[in-house]
């Protein structure tokens, strides 16, 4: 029998465990999030209205949303390595499934499906990154693992729209099926559950009954809405504000995601020096505070100002995401991490969901300036909830 691995005995292993999960959670973004490059497709074959195409491609969200705290007690009871490759695989089946389905009702239906099983990487692969990297190295390694969802929408943007021209948006679907069984097969064969504590009672209480999670969730709800804000509209800012072109528009705001992705790992570094999630985490909702104030002030008098302003409100306001989920599971330990993360990305999404039809009215009522006000307004308030005098790298479970 093989003794378990141990953060002693595991060696460089933990960052090779470490990129197959940001592969396999980049493979899930490419349909969870990348769909929507195929609405045109959607509406030349299929001849959707904008507002039904655009159902269409969100339904994997409410899949995800429907299982994302389930997969989470299911990692926290049977382990990481499991859950990601039977929820990677099944995903893959099911895309290829639905490319045959006929009719928009049975391929929604299975779409959804899909997205109930790729929540299996969400609520797990954070956990497996928590568990094999000390508090030391925990933070950088969490924002390298938050890459994965700029890098899987930008692969998504860079292949389905072409794929979808060539051979149809049905084709386009064989590709982020066969990226999910691929990355199925690594997960099964690299990645190792991280070691467990023993299941006492005293570890399996629940965290919640302080008020540190609860904290952390609410702060980082309120500072993830400026951020799904600046990615929503700053392209249609670009084209109706700044008078730019569509396409130069949408080349910088990809441009700058690079930008967002290695603020990610800056702040996940600069916690590790610091070891603190919450200090460096106050700090950045400050910054994005104060990047939407220019913002607004720049749309009132300067055209300048706005475009710089807009763009290091594009970098800033994801800084914090690998802050916060790092917090998250630290805190709720081994025994809950899965159920905690689970908890803090239905969230996460739940507001994702909400934000575009919220703040696109906002804006069509009023003016980009009150809609920008209103979202810079959120992170000055998470400023006062997160919980930086409460914080303690051991975990509440």
């Amino acid at each position: 029998m093989t003794p378990p691995r141990t953060l002693e005995t595991i060696g460089t292993r933990r960052w090779l465990i470490l990129a197959v999960g940001i592969i396999a959670q980049t493979t899930t973004t490419t349909f969870l999030y990348g769909l929507a490059f195929l609405i045109p497709q959607l509406q030349a074959e299929q001849g959707l209205s904008l507002a039904e195409a655009g159902f269409l491609v969100t339904t994997p969200i409410f899949g995800l949303l429907a299982c994302l705290i389930a997969w989470g007690v299911v990692a926290d009871r049977r382990g990481e390595r499991i859950v990601m490759a039977a929820g990677t695989g099944a995903a893959g089946l099911v895309l290829l499934g639905s490319i045959a389905l006929p009719g928009l009702v049975a391929l929604g239906a299975a779409w959804a499906l899909a997205g109930a099983c790729a929540a299996a990487v969400n609520a797990a692969s954070g956990r497996v990154v928590i568990g094999w990297f000390d508090t030391s190295q925990r933070g950088m390694a969490m924002g390298i693992r938050q890459t994965a969802q700029p890098l899987g929408v930008g692969l998504a943007s860079a292949t389905l729209p072409a794929i979808g021209q060539h051979w149809g948006f049905r084709a386009a679907l064989a590709f982020p099926a066969i990226l999910c069984l691929v990355s199925a097969a690594l997960v099964a064969v690299v990645i190792i559950d991280p070691p467990r504590p023993q299941r006492t009672r005293a570890r399996v209480r629940s965290p919640y009954r302080f008020p540190h999670l609860w904290r952390l969730h609410v702060a980082s709800a309120l500072l993830v809405v400026p951020q799904f804000v600046v990615s929503t509209f700053a392209l249609t800012y670009l084209v109706s504000r700044q008078e730019w072109d569509a396409v130069m528009a949408g080349q910088l705001v990809a441009a700058v995601q690079l930008a967002g992705a290695a603020a990610r790992i800056g702040a996940g570094v600069w916690s590790d020096r610091v070891r603190s999630r919450t200090r460096p985490m106050r700090l950045i909702a400050l910054l994005a505070t104060a990047s939407m104030a220019l913002w607004v002030l720049g749309d009132m008098l300067v055209s300048w100002l706005a475009l710089a302003a807009l763009l290091l409100a594009l970098v800033v306001t994801v800084a914090p995401n690998g802050l916060a989920l790092t917090s998250v599971a630290e805190t709720a330990g081994p025994s809950w991490a899965g159920r905690a993360i689970s908890i803090h990305n239905t969230s996460q999404n739940v507001i994702a969901l909400v934000v575009a039809p919220l703040f696109g009215g906002i804006i069509g009522g009023t003016s980009y300036a009150v809609a920008i006000t209103v979202a810079g307004i959120l992170p000055a308030l998470a400023v006062l909830i997160i919980p930086v005098r409460m914080e303690t790298l051991e975990p509440l479970a």
